[in-house]
This record gives structure tokens, sequence and C-alpha cells, in this order.
């Protein structure tokens, strides 16, 4: 008899989504008014992704507010500043839109949502049963959180599923050395510069053959590996390697979060009827509920 395939935990970036619904597509508003745009797009997204039926287990983590425990440690990391106030309104709502869903939903606030994600990676990644965990979202951020074939990203949009070899392809260096790569690169997303002169190629030529910032000789004319403007690039660590340091602080994600759910929690068993029905009738959406194929008992 042939063995049974294993359970695939599908863990959903809402920031990202959430996001993208707002740049992507035109504004929209609920019948009271507020803005609604983002909402109602996520909920499509989650729609199609729960239709898929290979999609059992699913999860979704959210940016309840953008700060936290990052800023305290860098100033310049990134806040709520510049979000558009129409969007920064909608998190609440799409949170509750995602919970209707039937979906478990991970609000963040001391951490981010991606360490909610990066968490429930490597939790959900040794849990017996589990065959794959899919983190859909295409933030390298999460690059450092997959293994070989057994924790891989998924681009909804795109399409393109990332493995290990993958990341390697992309980015020059193996996932365990990411947040090194980002700590000289810098992300303008996450508001911290990287070092100067340090490119995406010269962090990966060292750091593919000495894999994380520590093990980086001071000198330059020590490097095993030969890099175009070497001198600059080294004399740059040299000044700069406890920024690196501190931004690879940042860039690290972590794997503490405390998640109360298990597995089975994480079992999609269909939509809350009445809260669906709620947050359908508060965004002025007709559809969903109609078109949801299964309802469980609505217990909140």
């Amino acid at each position: 008899m042939p063995e049974c395939p294993g359970v695939r935990v599908h863990l959903v970036d809402g920031t990202y989504e959430l996001f993208r619904a707002h740049f992507g597509a035109p504004p929209a508003a609920a019948p009271d008014g507020r803005a609604a745009g983002a909402t109602l797009g996520l909920m499509r997204t989650l729609l199609a992704l729960l239709a898929d039926p290979g999609v059992t287990h699913v999860a979704c983590a959210f940016d309840h507010v953008i700060e936290s425990f990052r800023n305290e440690l860098f100033p310049g990391y990134k806040t709520s500043d510049g979000v558009p106030p129409e969007l920064l309104v909608q998190f609440p709502l799409a949170e509750r839109m995602a919970a209707a869903l039937g979906v478990v939903v991970w609000p963040m606030v001391e951490f981010e949502a991606d360490d909610a994600l990066a968490a429930a990676a490597a939790r959900f990644s040794e849990t017996d049963g589990v065959e794959q965990v899919v983190i859909c979202s295409p933030d390298k951020d999460l690059a450092q959180c997959v293994r070989g074939t057994k924790v891989v990203m998924l681009d909804r949009r795109r399409r393109l599923l990332m493995d290990e070899e993958g990341v390697k392809a992309k980015f020059g260096v193996p996932p365990r050395s990411m947040p090194d790569w980002l700590a000289l690169v810098g992300d303008s997303a996450d508001g911290y510069p990287g070092l100067p002169r340090w490119g995406e190629k010269s962090a990966a030529a060292l750091l593919a053959h000495y894999g994380h910032l520590e093990d980086i000789p001071a000198q330059e004319r020590e490097w095993a590996v030969a890099v175009r403007g070497a001198a600059a690039l080294g004399q740059s660590l040299r000044e700069r390697r406890e920024d690196a340091y501190l931004y690879r602080t940042l860039a690290r994600l972590r794997t503490d979060v405390p998640l109360e759910e298990g597995l089975e929690d994480l079992r999609w068993r269909g939509a809350r009827r009445l809260a669906l029905e709620g947050i359908c009738q508060d965004l002025g959406e007709q559809e969903a509920a109609a078109r949801m194929p299964l309802f469980r008992e609505d217990r909140r």
C-alpha cells in the first residue's frame, strides 16, 4: 500500500499581501465610507488559496503594529511613517476578515509578522507528519528560513517556488548566510543601510566562502576569494564591523515567538459563517459568503 502523503503547511505573509492588494488594485470603500480595497483584495487571494485542495493547514501573520523590538535597537528601523493612512487603518479589518475565513491569525506587536512565520516554519518543519512548509511570500528576509525542500518560499503572484538551491541561485549564498548578506547589502524597506561600498555581488562572493561576518578575515589580503575593490571593501568592513553585526541582528528573524497553535489548530475546517457574513456586510462584499463551499460552527 502506498504511503499517505504528509501535510503541507502554508504560512501566509498577511502584511505583504495587504500591501500588494493596496498598491495593485483600484481603491475601494466600504458602505460606511472607510477604506476597504486592500482588505477585499486580501480576501480574494485567501479565497483562491483555500480553494486549492492541496491547502489543508494555514496560518496568516500580520504586523498588527509596524514598529517592533527592532526599533529599540536601531532608531532608523522602519516605522509606520510613510504608510498610507487608508492602508494602515485596514490592518485590524484584514485580521478580522482572515479569522472569519477560518484561518489562524497571528497579529504581531512586539515581534514582526516575519518573525512569526520564521518561528512557525522552524517548529512545523520538525513536526511529525509534516511533509513541507510553504512560506507564501517573496520577501527576501524570509529566505533565511528555507531548508532544503522541506521549508520553501512561494511567490504566489509569479507562481515561483524557491527551495534552498533556489536561494543560492538567486542571492549567491545559502539561507543560513542571508542575515549576514543583508547586513552588508542593507535593506531599504526595513530602514538599515548596510555597509558603504558593499554590493550584492561582493557580499555573495565573500559569504559564499566564509558563511558569516565574523569569519571574514579583517585584512583583505587574507581573503581566499578575489573581489573587485577589495581594498575599499576591507576598509569599510574594518571600520563598520560593529554596525554590520547590528544590521545582522535586525535582519535575523526570531524563532522564539510564542505561538500557541499546534499542527491540528492550523487545519482549515471552513469559514466561520456568522463572522464571515458580518465582515462581508461591513465590507459591502456580496459574493464571498455565497461562494464559500464549507462552513463550520461560529463559536465566537
